[in-house]
């Protein structure tokens, strides 16, 4: 697995490709909307008391912003190839079961990706919840192997969690 610094972000193939897209189309269809409001709202006249061109503006602001966050991030981006990836340990990319050892074996699967990509992605197309790295969960089995137990603290208390399975999302 890719060594993490504080620049660097560790991001799924398919996560890479959903922030490359809000990316586009924050640049080209954002910006023209934005453009399209501020020339609407100048048309209501004088723009020291123009609400609608405050509005326009402070969403140029939050689309600009999102554009330079989004182009820092993807400057310093490691793309795991999850096809690539060893299933012997729980690394970003990988889908893991978890049975939870405290609630009478019920199982749990996620797949593991960077923080990043959680406002982007939700659940895989197969269904399964994605959870970051930097997660309760997700930093208690990164790295371990089939079989182990962990346990990690999370807000309705500690669960001792056992780690069922390893694989690559189809």
């Amino acid at each position: 697995m890719p060594k993490k610094n504080d620049s660097q972000v560790i991001l799924t193939r398919s996560g890479h490709k959903k922030l490359v897209e809000e990316l586009t189309h924050l640049k080209t269809a954002g910006r023209q909307e934005v453009a399209r409001q501020l020339e609407v709202a100048r048309g209501f006249g004088d723009l020291s008391e123009n609400a609608e061109y405050a509005a326009a503006k402070d969403e140029q602001s939050k689309v600009e912003s999102r554009i330079l966050e989004l182009e820092t991030m993807l400057g310093n981006v490691t793309v795991v190839d999850e096809e690539k990836l060893d299933t012997s340990r729980v690394a970003i990319g990988l889908t893991v079961q978890l049975e939870d050892l405290d609630s009478g074996g019920k199982v749990h699967t996620y797949s593991l990706v960077g923080s990043e990509e959680l406002s982007s992605l939700g659940v895989t197309q197969s269904g399964i919840q994605r959870i970051s790295q930097k997660s309760p969960v997700g930093q208690a089995i990164l790295g371990h192997s089939v079989g182990d137990e962990v346990s990690v603290t999370i807000p309705r208390g500690t669960r001792k969690l056992r780690i069922l399975s390893i694989t690559r999302e189809k």
